[in-house]
This record gives structure tokens, C-alpha cells and sequence, in this order.
């Protein structure tokens, strides 16, 4: 369960789309929020990507230890594995 405030102008926009559509707002709201925690994962897939050169020398740690902080840090902001 989720409750969100949204701006007045927000969610009269989301209200007319869901009314046109004959969706609720719930699933608009929800197909936003997955869409952008997918492109949020693809933004973080590449920065690791990008990052693995320069994590060899990361902190003095190796890679390996970089990439399994890098993985906490996932799941304590996104809640599950990449």
C-alpha cells in the first residue's frame, strides 16, 4: 500500500487521462513508478559498467569488494538485486 500527495495540477492531469482512458489513476501511477525504476536500474547497470576499470583501485579495495558495497548499496536504496 501506497499513499501519494500530488500537486493539484498533477493529479487533475491524471484524473482527466484516467477518465478519457477509462483507467484508474492507480495504474497510471503505478506504470510510472515501474517505468522509472526501470530506467533507473539501466542508469545504474551502466554507471557499474563504467565504474568497473576504475573500482580496481577504488578506496584500495578490489574490485570485488567495490562491487559487493556497490550491490548493498542497491538493495538499501532499491530494495532487491540487480
Amino acid at each position: 500500500m501506497l499513499a501519494i500527495r500530488l500537486p493539484p495540477a498533477i493529479e487533475k492531469r491524471l484524473a482527466r487521462l484516467a477518465k478519457r482512458t477509462g483507467r484508474t489513476k492507480t495504474y497510471y501511477a503505478r506504470e510510472a513508478i515501474l517505468k522509472h525504476l526501470e530506467d533507473l536500474g539501466m542508469q545504474f547497470s551502466r554507471y557499474r559498467l563504467a565504474a568497473a576499470p576504475i573500482a580496481l583501485l577504488f578506496d584500495g579495495e578490489l574490485y570485488s569488494n567495490f562491487r559487493s558495497r556497490l550491490e548493498k548499496e542497491w538493495d538499501r536504496y532499491f530494495g532487491g538485486r540487480w
